[in-house]
């Protein structure tokens, strides 16, 4: 009786060892067009960064005046290696393009086929015919915001919100201390003056950084969030006795009542959730603050209504209402740099393993940021939204 056995005469014969191969370090080609959504003056990489690049022998093509908002001139990028395009279209020709709002549907016409974009997402403001034109020209696309790092804290998202958080209260500062609208105070802690009170709704990194700020400045501090969790961390990162509530109504309310600034920095799954309603706003002092940092995603003050960089406030009920998206376009350089500082260093790995494929197979990081590969969407909650096919990208890419 014979016996079987899994392995052929040839398998049991003893093999040659395989060595593994030196992976061949790539060479990228990246292309940075000048921003035109309204409002956006930040740039995906700054002059220092581009210099990084181009002496690991890596080629930059920016648009002329892409850096001018985040006072960055074209000698400074020609400087540091970039070469100066003259039209937008050339830098969409790259086989890397890097935008900080995600490209329009006219610029995606001028993507090649294959293109790696980086990019921001803004979920919210796409539409179905926006990923379906990405799918058609097989695009790779990675939501920078997206983009999760090995301590499973989104990077880029994290730094935008540290600005957001500190802007939110140096904005309200500057508001309250006119005379035509605000209450002329100086929000600090001077000898025999009363300290101003600042109210922030939530307990994330953004209300953090408000915090800090007006602490710094010498505000007293009520911070409300339904999480206990998030409240006893926030109060533990501040090492400053501050009060802190879960949303109850009455609390809210008396606290509206006495506050001279109200931060809106409160998140929700979809939209965000009101923290103060019409009635309470009503009954807050007149010439107080509100800044509403929720407000993209519907602001959690019922009175908000959305407003731009060119037109930021508006006063209701006599209370200051700031409700601009994107806070951190306002400092446009301070943004860039963070951005920049975390992009660069992927970018330089992406080359280091010998392409973005042998990149993506290795940092999952990349691969939590990726909501298409080479044209098939990969993100299950714009899959989810759109009602869009999806598939699992470790089932592509591994």
């Amino acid at each position: 009786m014979s016996s079987f056995s899994p392995f052929s005469k040839e398998e049991l014969i003893p093999q040659p060892e395989k060595l593994e191969v030196k992976k061949q370090k790539g060479e990228l080609f990246i292309g940075l067009p000048k921003e035109t959504y309204l409002g956006e003056k930040r740039v995906c990489l700054t002059p220092d960064a581009v210099s990084a690049l181009s002496n690991h022998g890596h080629k930059i093509l920016i648009e002329t005046g892409a850096g001018k908002e985040s006072s960055y001139t074209d000698k400074q990028y020609a400087d540091a290696g970039a070469k100066i395009a003259y039209d937008a279209k050339t830098t969409f020709q790259c086989d890397i393009v890097l935008k900080v709002a995600p490209p329009t549907k006219e610029e995606i016409k001028y993507l090649k086929p294959n293109t790696i974009l980086i990019s921001s997402l803004q979920l919210k403001t796409q539409d179905k015919a926006y990923f379906e034109s990405l799918a058609k020209k097989k695009i790779t696309a990675i939501a920078f915001d997206y983009i999760k790092d090995e301590h499973d804290s989104f990077p880029i998202v994290k730094s935008l919100s540290e600005i957001a958080g500190t802007a939110s209260v140096l904005i309200a500062a500057e508001l309250m201390s006119t005379t035509t609208t605000g209450n002329g105070l100086l929000l600090g802690n001077i000898v025999g003056v009363p300290s101003t009170n600042v109210v922030i709704f939530g307990a994330g990194t953004v209300a953090e950084y408000a915090a800090k700020t007006a602490i710094g400045l010498g505000s007293r501090i009520k911070v409300f969030d339904n999480s206990i969790t998030k409240l006893r961390s926030l109060q533990r990162n501040l090492q400053a006795p501050i009060y802190t509530s879960t949303l109850q109504p009455k609390s809210v309310a008396k606290a509206l009542m006495r506050a001279d600034i109200a931060i809106g920095a409160i998140r929700g799954k979809s939209r965000t959730p009101i923290c103060a309603t019409e009635v309470m706003i009503e009954n807050m002092k007149d010439g107080a603050v509100i800044i509403d940092v929720s407000i993209d995603r519907g602001g959690c003050f019922e009175t908000s209504t959305l407003t731009t960089h060119t037109q930021p406030t508006f006063v209701k009920h006599g209370v200051i209402h700031y409700c601009v998206p994107n806070i951190p376009a306002r400092y446009a350089r301070t943004a860039s740099l963070s951005i920049s500082n975390i992009l660069s260093p992927y970018l330089l790995n992406i080359a280091e393993e010998g392409g973005f494929e042998n990149a993506a197979l290795y940092d999952k990081s990349l691969r939590n940021g990726m909501y298409f590969y080479h044209g098939v969407l990969t993100n299950k909650t714009v899959a989810d939204w759109f009602d869009l096919p999806f598939r699992d990208i470790n089932l592509l890419i591994l």
